[in-house]
């Protein structure tokens, strides 16, 4: 895979990250691959903290419901930038490295 074609493949999901990990070219896309990992770091976490937040009468359901909806904006920034073959990070967990 080429690096354009890395980079959005590793937006979807934990295995399409693993496979652009894998088999893409993982030079030329580590900014998008780091992107994609961090948010799916952050929707693990939001996840668990979800479950939590949503013990509490509705404010909790409401602040998950709108952490939800930042990370699928958040993804769809990134995923929209690797199509364009941009590397600008993504609101909040863009500054965030994790592959060196």
């Amino acid at each position: 895979m080429d690096k354009k074609v890395t980079g959005i493949v590793a937006y979807f999901t934990l295995i399409g990250w693993l496979i652009a990990y894998l088999a893409g070219d993982k030079n030329g896309a580590k900014f998008h691959l780091n992107q994609a990992l961090v948010l799916a770091i952050a929707e693990i976490v939001l996840g668990f903290v979800g479950g939590i937040l949503g013990l509490i009468p509705i404010i909790g359901g409401l602040v998950s419901f709108v952490l939800s909806v930042l990370l699928f904006i958040c993804w769809v920034l990134g995923l929209v930038g690797a199509i364009k073959g941009e590397e600008k990070p993504v609101p909040v967990v863009g500054g965030i490295k994790i592959l060196k």
